[in-house]
């Protein structure tokens, strides 16, 4: 014998109702964290700033989805909201050479770029951030704003990127004139520095004037500090 109509009718309301549930469940049973952190060796590539002959001492830790090693990262996370989050990624590269093949792989440990984590899914993507360099650029986050020196293709030239999460282009893309990372890269360009109220940001970068642009949404606007100056002064 079948359900009475009401009787049915109410099964199929329940399991209306359970289904966002237990997709809700789902989404929430991902877990995010970060392992014990270890110290492994980077070699920095010739034409990099580095010396070959002294490596330097890089201090990873493993991304953890469930518990499983998802990626290596090393430096601070930036939380992008109160889901998303940014981080440097690590990763290693098969440095064996051909003739090389017969013995165990020689792996090098490499600087990476930034990757976007979502604490619900696990999700992990690359952020995409134009004319980045792994060895120069020291990346400013301000909420999904990442401000950074970048390096043209052939390396001869410096430009201030301010770039968003999400947008294909920079909203700035400016050349510092003056700048080459044939010098020593720690004194091409310091990590940019934010301000709110009007969120803006600075760039100080060796043997160049320091640069202030006020960036609204998707726009950015150059600010002449000598101007705010003599207004303050009045």
């Amino acid at each position: 014998m079948g359900l009475p109509f009401r009787s049915a009718w109410l099964l199929v309301a329940m399991a209306i109702a359970v289904q966002p549930n237990l997709a809700a469940a789902a989404s929430r049973s991902h877990v995010i964290a970060f392992g014990k952190s270890s110290n492994v060796q980077w070699l920095p590539e010739e034409g990099h700033g580095g010396d070959q002959d002294k490596p330097v001492i890089l201090k990873i830790r493993p991304l953890l989805l469930d518990g499983h090693v998802k990626e290596f990262t090393f430096g601070p996370a930036h939380d992008v909201t109160d889901r998303l989050f940014v981080v440097r990624r690590a990763f290693r590269v098969n440095d064996t050479l051909p003739q090389e093949a017969s013995s165990p792989p020689h792996w090098e440990w490499q600087e990476g770029g930034w990757i976007l984590v979502d604490r619900i899914t696990g999700h992990v993507s690359s952020v995409s951030l134009p004319e980045f360099d792994a060895a120069y650029s020291a990346v400013s986050w301000y909420r999904d704003y990442a401000a950074y020196c970048g390096v043209s293709e052939e390396s001869k030239k410096v430009f201030a990127v301010v770039t968003q999460i999400g947008q294909r282009r920079p909203i700035l893309r400016k050349e510092l004139r003056g700048k080459s990372i044939e010098q020593n890269a720690a004194a091409v360009c310091a990590a940019p520095s934010w301000q709110r109220l009007p969120a803006r940001v600075s760039f100080d970068a060796a043997a160049s004037s320091k640069e202030t642009f006020v960036v609204r949404g998707h726009a950015v606007d150059l600010v002449d500090e000598s101007d705010e100056q003599e207004e303050a002064s009045k």
